[in-house]
């Protein structure tokens, strides 16, 4: 891990390094023109050739070129050596302003300087027109640095120009460049989502042959997507990204079966809750929705939507301004949906719910079951510790013959029944408290035993 920190330190520092080139560059150029260069990326960008960093990696999968590995650095700087771009704080003797030219802006709270696409744009082309004309085209939305999410630019007011927006880097990117690894987003205003783990396996999950099966397609859309949309060109045919549904009682394995879908493929599973992200006020929803597929995109996360029919439920005439905002969340969270290159999945306890016009969106609808007398066996038998000691009038199996107990039910009596045990002396699980454990379940739902 050392040398893996010290590598990809040290590719900075040389990236670092041929910027403090550029910019003395323009430096002399601007005191003195047709000094140097004409074109201030002839200088040679470092040479990364033979080195194992993680940075290095970044560079080749996404086949940046000397433009895009300085527009990368030149983000990044305010966050690793924010002291090179004090040459821009310098100010017009006349005006006593920075210079316009310049670009920058001024953070909010510390007291260093920001880079702008102007500030790009004076370094690369300084007052050459064709130059700038020739380089605007690095903040395309088909750029590769944007198109990959990896910068953005910062809101301007319409009446200005977008390049005055602040370049902004993203921030699994600035950890790949600096501490060589991603830190998952955390839970907040800026990504209102949370990780979905499990120390469960896949053999824990008792489910239908069906069910399984139609399971196994979304593992192997996984496994073979690349190879499915860029080998075999189903890019051109296929839209990005697979959705799926899953639905059925509460406790059948929803949940349990997105958390172990990540865990099986090592992939990042979150939980999006949308009866949580919905609000009353206009345009709120959209940009939570907005915070997390912005986050997600490229990174090849589950996202796991819980309560679908929270905004996906059957919709009604459009009677007044709720109607029709309510509306415009469902179709905004259908194109960002539809957009996302990753798989999704949308979970509901009743298909019913949800608005026949949304089911074709999915590649999959997949049905959760209540478990039968074999498979709530099955749980009953995987449920209990091996060193937990059961009456001997505990049949497992009369059980699971006799009670229609979804899995997280079962779960539920049999820690009510291990907690119970564990206040005895003997620490011995009594039918009784299974007994009493089915009932409460059972209470949940309306029903007696």
């Amino acid at each position: 891990m050392v040398n893996l920190h010290n590598d990809n330190a040290h590719c900075i520092q040389l990236e670092l390094e041929w910027l403090q080139q550029i910019l003395k560059a323009r430096s002399i150029q601007n005191a003195k023109p047709g000094t140097g260069p004409s074109d201030l990326l002839e200088i040679p960008a470092p040479d990364l050739e033979g080195i194992d960093a993680p940075f290095v990696e970044l560079v080749k999968k996404y086949d940046l070129g000397p433009e895009h590995r300085f527009l990368l650095i030149m983000a990044a700087v305010p966050h690793i050596r924010p002291q090179l771009l004090d040459m821009f704080m310098s100010r017009n003797q006349q005006t006593q302003q920075i210079y316009t030219e310049f670009g920058v802006k001024k953070g909010k709270r510390a007291s260093g300087i920001l880079p702008t696409g102007e500030t790009v744009m004076f370094i690369l082309a300084g007052g050459d027109l064709v130059k700038r004309f020739k380089y605007q085209s690095l903040f395309e939305e088909e750029s590769i640095l944007f198109r990959e999410k990896i910068l953005s630019m910062g809101e301007v007011d319409p009446e200005e120009s977008f390049l005055s927006g602040t370049l902004l880097i993203q921030p699994e990117i600035l950890d790949i460049m600096t501490t060589g690894r991603k830190r998952n987003p955390r839970f907040g205003n800026d990504f209102p989502a949370h990780p979905l783990r499990t120390n469960l396996d896949w053999e824990d999950l008792i489910l239908p042959h069906d069910t399984m099966q139609q399971l196994r397609e979304l593992e192997s859309w996984l496994r073979n997507k690349d190879f499915l949309m860029e080998n075999w060109g189903m890019k051109r045919i296929l839209k990005p990204g697979y959705k799926a549904l899953f639905y059925g009682p509460p406790g059948t394995g929803k949940t349990l079966t997105a958390a172990l879908l990540g865990k099986k493929m090592d992939l990042d599973v979150y939980r999006i809750d949308l009866s949580r992200m919905i609000s009353k006020y206009i345009g709120e929803t959209e940009k939570n929705l907005s915070k997390v597929f912005d986050k997600a995109e490229h990174q090849g996360w589950i996202l796991f939507f819980d309560e679908a029919d929270a905004l996906f439920g059957k919709r009604t005439a459009v009677n007044d301004a709720h109607d029709r905002y309510a509306n415009q969340e469902v179709s905004y969270l259908l194109q960002r949906i539809e957009e996302y290159d990753g798989l999704v999945i949308l979970a509901t306890n009743l298909k019913s719910n949800l608005d026949d016009a949304f089911m074709r969106r999915f590649q999959s609808t997949i049905f959760f079951p209540v478990p039968n007398p074999e498979e709530r066996y099955q749980l009953w038998k995987n449920g209990f510790p091996i060193q937990a000691k059961l009456e001997e009038k505990i049949d497992l199996k009369e059980l699971a013959n006799s009670y229609e107990l979804s899995g997280g039910a079962i779960i539920n009596v049999v820690q009510h029944s291990l907690l119970m045990a564990l206040d005895r002396p003997e620490r011995r699980v009594h039918r009784e408290d299974i007994q009493e454990g089915i009932r409460r379940e059972f209470q949940k739902v309306g029903r007696t035993i």
